[in-house]
């Protein structure tokens, strides 16, 4: 049996009398340019929206703009592939209209527009509220480690520098001490010249590199940072699966019913204790509604950020951590000691009562301590606490709104599993269906732009999806 034959390369073929025809009527390339064509690229914030009336004139940053959602949204975000696919892919011949902007003025405009980028990721947030693709009843929010722009080696803790300036002083020492042997015994005659240029050359270096890591470590000491990178001065050493790398903490909310992304951000706090009432007022802004349910896992538990979701209307329901130090020795943890609200007291696993002592103010929040006369006697002491003291329990003044979350999720666990299935989605078509897990722009400004395109070409390939080009294309006239 033959094989499918190909056509002779010989062939006379007839192409189409117009670029028009090569784009069909679903092609996305054709919702891209009518989106652009619907921004005020002015009131965006981009530069040269409107030309100068003198010198050489710029290219559209519509133009530029449609070329970066088409290479986000296929994978291609290097300034020097999306330049090849302006000379050899059709769908951007059409989009550009023939522009073949060089690979520098393309770079140019994705690291000079970080505000107008996420402004128009905005933009398109809004649409989608309009096309009712979200139901603005219940949110997942999350955090996930990308790769920044610097190397390990180029990350440094208070602790490596004080290793690095010990091993330098150590080999430092050792090269002297070879060079004042050789001295002392009159051997000199016996070591080459270059032996012994070499070895100042090497001690050259060492203190030059010992300068350099002490200044580091004095700019450390004088800012109160834990660490400085190199590369890129605003991304952190953070922990990841299978070790440590230096990244940036993106965060991102997720609706429920198309898991759309609503709101996003990107910090360098190594963890997400502190980013839940951010991003979840930023989701209720978005989705402009009054109420508001917030599901988030356990990194994001912390009493003053659930009560500041709270006084905006946002219901938090978050799993409680357990960061007992107790429960790793075998002891009675908090959650052993039952509390009365009627009568403000504990009772404890021995059947005791803990009642109120003293309040004081920790870490500027005001905690009421517990305790009970009975420990001294108590059979179970040993089980309890390793002080020689009575057993104190603590209480935050307001954990009472953390007792009412807790009961929320005991009444509905099946929450947990619905958040995961929200929020890492995303994530995943990100990191593995996008291979956008990792940034390429440096500084903490430049990269939130940068994600804001990821988001966009993210929420753009759902929107796609579910409604098609034609009817996202007929939204926007």
């Amino acid at each position: 049996m033959p094989y499918i034959e190909g056509s002779a390369r010989d062939q006379q073929v007839l192409f189409p009398d117009v670029l028009d025809d090569y784009v069909s009527a679903e092609n996305p390339v054709r919702f891209l340019d009518a989106l652009v064509d619907s921004l005020d690229l002015v009131t965006l914030g981009f530069q040269r929206a409107i030309p100068a009336a003198t010198g050489r004139p710029p290219y559209d940053p519509g133009d530029l703009l449609r070329l970066y959602l088409y290479g986000y949204l296929h994978r291609v975000r290097s300034s020097r592939k999306l330049e090849q696919e302006a000379h050899r892919n059709i769908e951007v011949i059409w989009l550009l209209r023939k522009l073949r902007p060089d690979f520098k003025t393309i770079a140019d405009f994705r690291r000079d527009h970080p505000a107008a980028l996420k402004e128009v990721c905005r933009a398109f947030t809004l649409l989608c509220k309009q096309l009712d693709l979200f139901g603005g009843e219940l949110v997942a929010i999350d955090g996930s480690k990308f790769r920044a722009v610097n190397n390990k080696d180029k990350n440094f803790t208070p602790h490596a520098l004080h290793r690095l300036l010990a091993s330098i002083d150590a080999r430092v020492a050792e090269y002297l001490n070879r060079l004042d042997s050789q001295d002392a015994a009159d051997q000199r005659d016996q070591v080459s010249a270059d032996d012994v240029h070499a070895l100042q050359e090497k001690i050259a270096t060492l203190r030059s590199r010992h300068a350099s890591y002490t200044a580091l470590l004095t700019t450390l000491q004088a800012s109160g940072d834990t660490q400085v990178s190199l590369t890129d001065p605003d991304s952190r050493s953070m922990k990841v699966s299978g070790g440590t790398a230096v990244c940036y903490n993106v965060q991102t909310a997720v609706d429920a019913k198309h898991k759309l992304i609503v709101a996003q951000d990107v910090t360098n706090a190594p963890t997400d204790q502190h980013n839940l009432s951010p991003m979840a007022l930023a989701a209720q802004e978005a989705l402009e509604c009054t109420e508001l349910h917030v599901l988030a896992d356990r990194g994001y538990y912390s009493g003053p950020e659930v009560v500041a979701c709270l006084d905006a209307g946002i219901t938090p329901t978050i799993p409680k951590p357990h960061t007992s130090a107790n429960a790793q020795h075998g002891l009675f943890t908090k959650d052993d000691f039952q509390y009365d609200a009627a009568r403000d007291q504990y009772h404890c696993p021995a059947g005791e009562v803990l009642t109120y002592r003293f309040s004081t103010v920790e870490r500027g929040r005001g905690m009421r301590y517990y305790s009970t006369g009975a420990c001294g006697r108590c059979a179970h002491k040993a089980r309890c606490t390793r002080s020689q003291q009575s057993r104190r329990i603590t209480r935050w003044e307001q954990e009472g709104v953390l007792d009412e979350m807790e009961a929320r999720l005991a009444r509905a666990p099946d929450l947990l599993v619905r958040r995961k299935s929200m929020v890492e989605h995303p994530y995943g078509t990100m990191k593995r269906g996008m291979d956008q897990g990792y940034f390429l722009c440096r500084g903490l400004a430049k990269v939130r732009g940068e994600f804001s395109l990821t988001v966009l070409a993210y929420n753009l390939k759902r929107a796609i999806a579910i409604l098609g080009v034609p009817r996202l294309i007929a939204a926007l006239a």
